[in-house]
């Protein structure tokens, strides 16, 4: 019988590999996650953006993003909605890499 230790390495390893190919990112985002935030961030300066113009940057149905996307990021941190639009926040910012401007950071 093998050790319960040689399958919990073995498992982190698979789970591992697994998540690398479905483009899942250690904080959960997969690449539709990733580029609703950057398309908020480097189109819009951060927000705030309608989700009608948001849903036709990245190509999305408006229930999709309002009904999938949206409820995780919001959940993790890295969105708001606020009454004109979508903003990333400033975790946003930080895990895909990128520095708010300085208008932005009064919003965040």
């Amino acid at each position: 019988m093998m050790p319960l230790k040689f399958f919990a390495v073995n498992s982190s390893k698979i789970i591992d590999e697994a998540l690398n190919l479905m483009d899942i990112d250690l904080k959960g985002l997969d690449r539709a996650d990733r580029e609703l935030l950057a398309a908020i961030i480097q189109k819009h300066q951060g927000g705030p953006v309608g989700i009608e113009t948001l849903a036709a940057i990245i190509h999305e149905d408006v229930g999709t993003i309002q009904d999938v996307y949206e409820p995780f990021l919001m959940q993790i941190g890295f969105l708001k909605r606020t009454p004109r639009g979508r903003v990333a926040t400033r975790r946003a910012y930080e895990h895909l890499g990128l520095k708010p401007k300085p208008e932005q950071a009064s919003l965040l």
